[in-house]
């Protein structure tokens, strides 16, 4: 049985405000924003450093820019990073890496920021992402949507040295989340479901979910055994799901266009960010088993990308100006304004 479903209006969510929040509420303000100069290129996802004030952004054309956030500047773009599409940054090793549009992985030192080896890997596309696993101190670069199979290639987090793939019978996997004892939640988005791993023991399926949706986002929070889970859609939504047996314990609604999940755990706060609808969508959790919607904050259009910054609970959002030629299909992208490339800052209120 489901604890706690709370639904918001259509109106409501259109506003910026839920049933549990009054119109004079705010629940995140707009501090700074800073345009870059930039290409007419996509971009794809941001990641800020643990514990640092750099934001890693990967800008595809534009490579990987390094933001800031403090000075509200950008620092740099990352030699040899053309093409950036996901960066993951390790502290511990001194390492960052970046899933590229060819296929290849780059690796940078973390400090300096100068690149040690741009490592080549999928052959019949480009990477998508690339997650730590520190139950088995290995790295899993994903590839991006394919006819028949996902692949992910397994690296040693250390040295970057390719150790194996693995090979999966789904067009398009997500990026996992771990609990950091070996489980694995891989979200199966055309499929429907989320695949719960042994990476301890050669990805033994443990368990598979049938979900009602399209889950393209997933979140462990240890505290509570809860996975998070995050659908595209016509419908999308927010579930809360017991993470030892795939139980939905809450459902929220969200925005259109969803493409980052962060949880604020100061704040108990949960967050979409819905590129579609230019917005996102604030959860409050009481608890393991309470969710309901606070309310949507206004973004831009298109702006679809997120990530928090835990020292102050402030949230990195990014966007361009575009135009969408008549006759434009729903999976063409716009054509990008050059030098509009924005990060809008946002602070918890």
């Amino acid at each position: 049985m489901i604890k706690k479903i709370v639904y918001g209006t259509a109106a409501a969510l259109i506003a910026g405000f839920a049933v549990s929040v009054s119109a004079s509420d705010t629940l995140y303000k707009l501090e700074q924003s800073a345009t870059l100069p930039s290409t007419d290129t996509y971009w794809d996802y941001i990641k800020m450093e643990p514990a640092g004030n750099r934001l890693f952004m990967a800008r595809v054309k534009d490579g990987l820019t390094v933001f800031d956030v403090d000075a509200n500047k950008a620092i740099k773009t990352v030699e040899k990073s053309i093409g950036a599409n996901g960066p993951l940054l390790l502290p511990e090793y001194n390492r960052g890496y970046v899933a590229m549009t060819d296929g290849s992985l780059l690796s940078f030192d973390l400090k300096t920021l100068e690149p040690i080896n741009r490592l080549p890997l999928a052959s019949d596309g480009g990477l998508n992402s690339a997650i730590y696993d520190p139950a088995t101190h290995k790295i899993y670069a994903i590839t991006g949507t394919r006819k028949e199979k996902a692949t992910w290639f397994i690296l040693d987090a250390a040295t970057g040295e390719l150790l194996e793939e693995k090979v999966f019978p789904f067009r398009k996997m997500d990026d996992p989340a771990t609990d950091g004892r070996g489980i694995l939640f891989a979200p199966v988005r055309y499929d429907d479901i989320i695949l719960k791993l042994d990476s301890t023991a050669d990805f033994r399926e443990v368990a598979r979910w049938e979900m009602p949706c399209h889950v393209s986002k997933v979140q462990y929070q240890k505290a509570t055994n809860r996975l998070f889970a995050a659908c595209l859609g016509d419908e999308p939504i927010f579930m809360a799901l017991d993470a030892d047996t795939g139980r939905e314990i809450a459902r929220v609604p969200i925005g259109k266009g969803l493409d980052a999940l962060v949880v604020d755990e100061a704040h108990n706060r949960i967050i979409t960010s819905n590129g579609t609808v230019g917005s996102l969508t604030v959860i409050e959790q009481e608890g393991a088993d309470e969710y309901s919607l606070l309310g949507t904050v206004a973004t831009r259009p298109g702006a679809r990308m997120m990530h928090i910054d835990n020292r102050t609970g402030n949230l990195y959002v990014v966007f361009a100006e575009y135009t969408e030629p008549a006759g434009m299909g729903d999976h063409d992208d716009p054509v990008y304004h050059p030098d509009s490339f924005t990060v809008l800052t946002y602070s918890p209120q």
